[in-house]
């Protein structure tokens, strides 16, 4: 299965052990615009370091934590070159007007042919299929809790 993968679930399911097991399974192809990649990078470092601050986890775990999901989204998240979906921004677009910074998520998923993984609303009804963590799951019918 062919996903462009954003931002925010993509680093919601990297601090999850459940996350982590559905990123890893092969039948997923993901890809990431490089846009999305730097975003998904920022935010994994503040929701970890937020973690951290409220105690959660230990500095040590913290840091591990973030090494580990850097390593497997570098393994197994295709970063997509802008020349690649750029083409298709204005439609993309058009076709999220919500909210319109989200646009190279779009014009990838147009670009190469995929559904989007995501949990953010303003994708659903984009003229793309898309897929949340709880549908995945369902899909394969894996319970990875």
């Amino acid at each position: 299965m062919r996903l462009v993968v954003d931002a925010n679930i993509l680093v919601s399911e990297l601090i999850r052990v459940r996350g982590r097991k559905l990123i890893a399974r092969p039948e997923l192809e993901l890809y990431m615009a490089e846009e999305a990649w730097d975003e998904t990078i920022y935010e994994l470092n503040n929701r970890i370091d937020k973690i951290v601050s409220r105690g959660v986890l230990s500095q040590e775990l913290g840091q591990s934590l973030l090494d580990d999901g850097v390593a497997l989204a570098e393994v197994r998240v295709a970063i997509l070159p802008q020349e690649i979906y750029a083409p298709f921004e204005t439609i993309a677009r058009k076709r999220i007007p919500r909210d319109p910074n989200d646009w190279f998520t779009v014009a990838s998923a147009l670009a190469i042919e995929a559904a989007i993984w995501t949990s953010d609303r303003d994708f659903f009804g984009c003229g793309i299929a898309t897929w949340t963590t709880d549908t995945l799951l369902i899909h394969w019918q894996t319970d990875y809790t």
